[in-house]
């Protein structure tokens, strides 16, 4: 049995926040909850695709290289614990579980090939699930 449930979001670096929510925005997206940083700067965004079909959109200054950036995806999954487990026992080094911001529990690791994976298990609370606003402090 597989311990993910399906692909929970792709994160999509942009430089124009509005331009990328109106461009999936024609493509049927609503916006499920924004980020915010400590100064109330709008520095992120979920857009839902149905129910639960993610892409989280984070503002950057500029572009690393031509046609965009994918920072990183994330799987849904039952049990962070035991998706774990599962990478552990495979050889992969795995973050510590923790409970984010949004209310979902998750663990991070990386791929042979350097990507940024995170694990989510939703919460009754996620925002993934309930909408809002995520408010995050990225000070030192």
């Amino acid at each position: 049995m597989s311990a993910v449930v399906r692909l929970a979001h792709v994160c999509i670096e942009s430089v124009d926040l509005e331009a990328s929510e109106a461009f999936y925005a024609l493509l049927g997206a609503r916006r499920q909850f924004e980020i915010r940083n400590v100064q109330d700067e709008l520095i992120g965004m979920y857009l839902c695709f149905g129910e639960s079909t993610f892409i989280e959109i984070v503002k950057i200054n500029e572009l690393k290289r031509d046609g965009g950036a994918i920072d990183h995806f994330a799987l849904e999954v039952e049990d962070v614990s035991v998706a774990a487990g599962i990478l552990v026992a495979g050889g992969v080094e795995v973050s510590d579980s923790a409970l984010g911001v949004d209310h979902t529990w998750m663990v991070t690791c990386h791929d042979p090939n350097g990507i940024f994976i995170e694990l989510h298990q939703y919460t009754r609370r996620s925002l993934q699930k309930t909408g809002g606003m995520c408010r995050i402090d990225y000070t030192p």
